[in-house]
């Protein structure tokens, strides 16, 4: 496939999972001249943008905008600038054990992100195995292994109330004894209040940074497009507790509220590198700014 039927794919993507945002934003743009900023300031709001970023947008187009067509673009412009400054690629190499933890609160999707993931690196050659690190959730492990069996990989389990560290290092180990380059730690869901259950993740942070050099290489944050702004204190917090490098922002076909993803990479810092559009193994994609603000307005 081209470089440009490859945009083409991903832009028609993310405008099919974006469709609802879509939706709510277009009511800001159609039919309306210059006067029409209160509106787009409203919709932008209602999107889950966010007030301060909103206002920013709106101040630099209240000297620029005199009519839907361009206000439409100056939009597009402002919110693609915001999102071109951060680094996207997950630090996934050849040649060494990489190894990536997965953290969120309960019910996000955690388990089914870490599979698309494995599903994608093994497609790409790699040889991923998964740690059952959600020792505490009833079935966790068998989900997880549901999934594992799907896309043939294999899974390192302990029994039930485990200490989740204990399987994060036999996953190292296994890994490191057979070969494999991708170790994908899962976590239990947590409330990010708990500061007993935020220190249990630091507890396997520090276990595998000592096992690998330069691990965690990569602590992938998995946030609830459709819990809009509790997604934005999750990010904070958890950002925090571990030194989450990357966010994972899923069920965003799911919402009208998919700005919150612009407001979380402008007021916490933590950039998005893959959004969940959908259930399938194949829908898990690589977050492209131009591709996401073109499926918001295109």
């Amino acid at each position: 496939m081209t470089v440009n039927k490859e945009k083409e794919s991903l832009v028609c993507r993310f405008r099919k999972g974006l469709e609802a945002t879509r939706n709510l934003l277009a009511r800001g743009f159609q039919g309306r001249d210059n006067a029409s900023l209160e509106q787009v300031e409203e919709v932008l709001v209602t999107a889950d943008v966010g007030t301060s970023v909103t206002q920013e947008i709106v101040e630099g187009l209240s000297r620029k905008a005199r009519s839907p067509g361009l206000l439409e673009k100056e939009v597009k412009a402002a919110i693609l600038k915001g999102l071109q400054s951060q680094e996207r690629s997950l630090h996934v190499e050849p040649g060494r054990l990489n190894v990536i933890m997965m953290v969120g609160v309960n019910g996000v999707g955690k388990t089914t992100t870490m599979a698309k993931l494995a599903h994608r690196y093994s497609q790409e050659g790699l040889r991923p195995v998964l740690a059952a690190g959600d020792t505490f959730r009833a079935a966790a492990a068998e989900q997880l292994e549901a999934w594992a069996a799907r896309i043939g990989v294999p899974v390192v389990r302990q029994k039930e109330g485990s200490d989740p560290a204990a399987v994060a290092f036999d996953t190292l180990r296994f890994a490191g004894a057979r070969g494999y380059d991708l170790v994908l730690i899962d976590t239990a869901g947590r409330l990010h209040t708990k500061v007993s259950l935020m220190e249990e993740l630091r507890k396997i942070h520090r276990v595998v940074s000592r096992e690998v050099d330069g691990a965690p290489h990569e602590v992938l944050l998995v946030l609830d497009a459709t819990t809009g702004q509790n997604a934005l204190q999750q990010a904070r917090l958890f950002l925090e507790a571990v030194g989450v490098t990357g966010i994972v922002m899923a069920k965003m076909d799911g919402t009208a509220k998919g700005g919150i993803l612009i407001r979380i990479e402008r007021e916490v810092g933590i950039p998005v590198k893959m959004v969940g559009m959908g259930e399938g193994l194949e829908d898990l994609l690589t977050f492209e700014p131009e591709a996401f603000v073109e499926g918001l307005f295109g």
